[in-house]
């Protein structure tokens, strides 16, 4: 038995290799920013200011005014976390090798998230708005005739949506592809395979993982959309998404124990997309998570 293992006097700090003294304040982080809260909204969404119990969940899925705001919000979500996912791919094995012209696209495609949505909400308004520089372009060079309105309906906001979480998709997915060792599709070209045959069984396999992080990720960003719904949509009706709903129980209507129950629905709705991409996953490939280079 060795002289570590025997001691008495060995502490915590010096079983978790010297970092044992984080533990404890990170699970009171843990406790006070995630599960209290959690934890508190839940309580509160099971006391209604009318009714029993679960009146909150009753009237959230038999009001015509809030359980459509799911599908609404779904509809925006989803799309654009296929876009923004499916854009990605190509556009990081376009830009996997270290060059000037992919550092600089790459630090293009970051100025979006430094931007914020409010921000992006701003430029396209100005910008894809009726009397913007987008319009007016397409007008002057005779290319559509008709009222172009990209703006205050659902493409405004699925654009928008695309915009701020495309460099997002992208950033995360070009990791895991910088990550792939090329070696392994050179060897299946030279055993005859072409480029989508080494797509197909060797880079998408070990992008799997990445790729549902990424979706996973996405489409919690994306769920969660409101300042674009407000700016760039129809907040009473096409994009009257299921944060809008919450925001205007609490602070319209006055009632946060309804509020706490659309956060809770809202909340279990990702849950299940999320747990059910998570769970397709191992429908791929089930070994290594990347081919590392080396």
């Amino acid at each position: 038995m060795s002289a570590a293992a025997s001691s008495p006097s060995l502490t915590p700090a010096a079983r978790f290799d010297g970092r044992g003294w984080l533990v404890a304040p990170a699970l009171v982080c843990l406790l006070a920013m995630f599960v209290y809260p959690f934890a508190y909204g839940l309580f509160l969404s099971f006391q209604p200011m009318e009714g029993g119990v679960f009146a909150n969940y009753v009237k959230f899925f038999t009001d015509p005014t809030l359980w459509p705001t799911v599908l609404i919000t779904l509809k925006l979500a989803v799309p654009a976390t296929l876009i923004n996912v499916g854009a990605s791919i190509p556009a990081a094995f376009a830009l996997r090798k270290s060059t000037r012209a992919s550092k600089f696209v790459t630090m293009l495609l970051v100025v979006p998230v430094t931007l914020g949505t409010v921000l992006i909400a701003d430029g396209m308004l100005t910008y894809y708005g009726p009397n913007g520089w987008f319009p007016q372009a397409l007008h002057a060079l005779h290319l559509y005739s008709d009222e172009v309105r990209l703006t205050h309906n659902y493409w405004g906001v699925l654009i928008s949506l695309v915009i701020s979480g495309f460099p997002f998709a992208f950033l995360l997915i070009l990791s895991y592809v910088t990550g792939i060792d090329p070696t392994l599709a050179r060897a299946a070209g030279t055993l005859g395979a072409g480029p989508w045959q080494q797509f197909r069984l060797i880079y998408l396999p070990l992008l799997v993982p990445g790729l549902t992080m990424a979706a996973c990720l996405s489409f919690v960003q994306a769920f969660s959309v409101f300042p674009s719904a407000v700016l760039l949509g129809v907040p009473a009706g096409a994009t009257r998404v299921v944060s809008i709903a919450a925001y205007e129980a609490a602070f319209e209507s006055y009632d946060y124990s309804l509020a706490s129950c659309v956060a809770i629905v809202m909340g279990f709705v990702q849950l299940l997309i999320v747990a059910g991409m998570l769970g397709a996953r191992r429908a791929f490939y089930s070994g290594p998570t990347t081919g590392g280079k080396g």
